[in-house]
């Protein structure tokens, strides 16, 4: 993997989890001229704003990691404002980065991209062979055209635009917020809360069964930068023109009453959990196929229950504001 430390690398969403992660991870592997800029500085809904940023700052790589990010509940009462955002601020910045002579840019996805009943474990061949999960589905369709986008790009002008398809994250910088946040977050909120009350049991939505994958967010930024920085040879000999995105997960999963049950030992809760059947489980499994990502030489090293202690340590350490963003 090529490292030139002066490379001017923009994070476009670097104050969000995995734009946080990602410019972690970039430090640590000593890059030293990154670039960002909030929503005060720049607005990526605002097209000439962002052609003018580029034009300005000249990046020579970008991680594209700003998007409009929620759970089932944001997904479902603002469907318009989710299709719209993603795709104006994808087209926005990977334009951009075209016009000002990026050769180099990562878009990140979401494994929500693939067909609500897509065979298990989901592999990159899968995209575009059925329907999508109602739920999300605008947020899956901006992703599929951010992906579509930098494939484009690529075929017409020659760039060197890759796609990566994390599976669930979850870790530093997480959202909190009680209506809008994922499962991981909302259940250390759940557990934290019942531990604070001294409750006698915690009630889980769904039978328990379903089957999850979670992926540590310094994991993904690590398989990232690795994506990133693989030559060109070898990312084209592993991928298609028109399927050159790549997914990036553990490549194991584990039941919700066994990630609860998880929860409770990090949280140290120590009364039952109770799961109310009454309440949809959801697709019954949901696991990522990552084995194109561990043949080009990258596997997670952050197990569930660590990476979970240090999500509940972050929170603990930010208690007053995870909540609100």
């Amino acid at each position: 993997m090529s490292l030139d430390a002066s490379a001017r690398i923009y994070v476009a969403g670097h104050n969000g989890m995995v734009g946080s992660a990602i410019v972690r991870q970039l430090q640590a592997a000593g890059y030293r001229n990154i670039l960002t800029a909030d929503r005060s500085q720049l607005n990526l809904l605002d097209q000439h704003a962002v052609q003018q940023w580029f034009a300005a700052n000249r990046p020579d790589q970008v991680y594209m990691a700003a998007a409009k990010v929620g759970g089932i509940h944001a997904n479902n009462s603002a469907p318009a404002e989710f299709i719209y955002e993603n795709l104006m601020v994808e087209a926005n910045v990977i334009h951009s980065a075209h016009l000002s002579g990026v050769q180099k840019l990562l878009f990140l996805g979401s494994s929500c991209i693939y067909p609500k009943l897509a065979p298990q474990p989901m592999q990159e061949e899968a995209l575009l062979t059925g329907p999508l999960e109602p739920t999300n589905e605008p947020y899956a369709i901006a992703k599929i055209a951010g992906i579509k986008l930098c494939e484009s790009f690529n075929r017409q002008y020659g760039r060197d635009y890759r796609s990566v398809m994390p599976t669930n994250l979850y870790g530093p910088n997480d959202n909190y917020h009680p209506q809008n946040s994922h499962v991981i977050p909302g259940l250390l909120v759940r557990f934290h809360e019942a531990v604070q009350q001294n409750a006698a049991s915690v009630t889980i939505w769904g039978s328990g069964s379903p089957r999850r994958e979670f992926l540590h967010v310094d994991d993904m930024a690590a398989a990232s930068v690795h994506v990133m920085n693989l030559d060109s040879d070898t990312y084209q000999a592993n991928t298609d023109p028109m399927l050159s995105h790549i997914n990036v997960g553990t490549g194991s999963d584990c039941t919700i009453r066994e990630l609860a049950e998880t929860i409770a030992r990090v949280t140290g809760f120590r009364g039952s959990l109770e799961f109310d059947s009454s309440k949809p489980d959801g697709t019954p499994r949901k696991l990522m196929d990552a084995s194109r990502l561990h043949a080009l030489g990258w596997t997670h090293e952050i197990g569930l229950e660590d990476g979970l202690r240090d999500a509940y340590e972050w929170f603990l350490a930010h208690h007053d504001t995870a909540r609100t963003h």
